[in-house]
């Protein structure tokens, strides 16, 4: 988050794009990784902003890795979200457009090692009942996410 810092030391709270990568990480019971988040108490996903120079899918997985302690194997892309639906305002004030790059996998390594800096819990949820409070700008891929599983 160098680069998203580094804009809000000049811009402070006012609006930005911010271009991220998401990972959906499904179980073997085809349950959705959700992390609860300390910012917003919200439940989200791995996922974050992309650094200068990074490629979107090396920051997937970095994501992934450094708020799970996961290694992501296989994974596809599973959409590009962005529009009016994706404006968010921080609980800290800032604003972002986002752009939300999202890939899909069920090749997670590893074991869990939740970041407690930017999660205090996890639960794999079944995607007909996932948690009433996710944070907003994910619903609009959780919306196509869930379709997709139905079709």
């Amino acid at each position: 988050m160098e680069y998203i810092q580094t804009l809000r030391q000049h811009l402070g709270h006012a609006p930005i794009l911010l271009v991220g990568a998401t990972v959906f990480a499904l179980n073997e019971q085809n349950r959705l990784l959700m992390l609860m988040r300390t910012d917003n108490l919200m439940w989200g996903v791995p996922g974050g902003g992309i650094e200068l120079g990074e490629k979107v899918e090396e920051a997937a997985r970095r994501e992934t890795q450094e708020e799970t302690g996961f290694e992501v194997g296989e994974m596809t892309l599973f959409g590009v979200f962005s529009g009016e639906g994706m404006y968010y305002k921080y609980p800290n004030g800032d604003e972002v457009h986002n752009i939300s790059i999202v890939y899909l996998t069920r090749d997670l390594r590893g074991k869990m090692n939740i970041n407690p800096e930017e999660h205090s819990g996890y639960q794999y949820f079944p995607l007909d009942a996932l948690p009433e409070n996710i944070s907003p700008p994910l619903m609009p891929a959780i919306r196509q996410l869930i379709d997709s599983s139905q079709a």
